[in-house]
């Protein structure tokens, strides 16, 4: 177990928790390569429900920039792809991928939410999505079958912050509910989970999603390629310091 994420496995359930809540679970490469790995083992493990939640204030603050200075283009450009590795993981899973998402869900942690096949939020939560607005092409053509092309245009070109309220409607959440409400939430997922048989319920997954694997990872790669990426990120990051 990584310090941080916090691995439970009861039956055909597996909860992982983000823990690094001292900065708001953001997702540096120890983590993601760690989620990676759990997501791995619960291919093979009977593992019918998966759940993601985080610890603290917040579900994940999404990457984590800490160090920026010290990292080159490169060093930015395979941490995306990992994160891009992680998305598909999670959107191709064959198990049902539930997210529990309290507080800020900000950058890949909101694109890992919109991956997951059930996504419930408590009323606080608030989710942005900003990657283009630093060039990079991350979870686009999966937010856009989650809540349509229009939608998703609208959530990115601006970046905005939008509320579990606005999340609910435009189908980005399943549904609102308070963390007291979740481990009932958990039960019923599960119970659902194990109906139908680990092949039929692969096939399921398989068949009611969108899969461009190859296409996704592409664009994101000719995002990255574009020169300057940590100047542009460095650009972002004060551009938010001074609001």
């Amino acid at each position: 177990m990584h310090d941080h994420l916090l691995i439970a496995r009861e039956g055909g359930r597996t909860v992982l928790t983000l823990n690094r809540p001292a900065k708001l679970n953001a997702l540096d490469e120890a983590l993601v390569e760690a989620l990676l790995v759990a997501f791995d083992q619960a291919r093979d493990d009977g593992t019918s429900l998966l759940v993601m939640r985080g610890a603290g204030k917040g579900f994940s603050g999404g990457f984590d920039f800490g160090g920026l200075d010290a990292l080159s283009d490169g060093d930015l450009a395979l941490r995306f792809i990992r994160l891009e590795m992680l998305l598909q993981s999670v959107w191709t899973a064959p198990f049902v991928t539930l997210a529990l998402a309290h507080g800020p869900c900000f950058g890949a942690a909101a694109d890992i939410v919109a991956a997951c096949t059930l996504r419930y939020a408590t009323a606080d939560a608030k989710f942005r999505m900003p990657g283009l607005r630093f060039g990079i092409a991350l979870g686009t053509r999966r937010l856009a079958a989650l809540v349509g092309h229009d939608r998703a245009r609208s959530l990115l070109m601006t970046s905005r912050i939008f509320t579990a309220s606005e999340a609910l409607p435009m189908g980005f959440l399943s549904g609102i509910a308070e963390m007291a409400d979740w481990e009932a939430i958990t039960a019923e997922a599960a119970r659902d989970a194990a109906v139908l048989s680990p092949a039929s319920r692969e096939r399921l997954l398989r068949l009611t999603r969108r899969d461009a694997p190859d296409a996704d990872l592409a664009e994101l790669v000719r995002s990255l390629a574009a020169p300057g990426l940590k100047e542009r990120i460095a650009a972002y990051l004060e551009a938010l310091q001074k609001r």
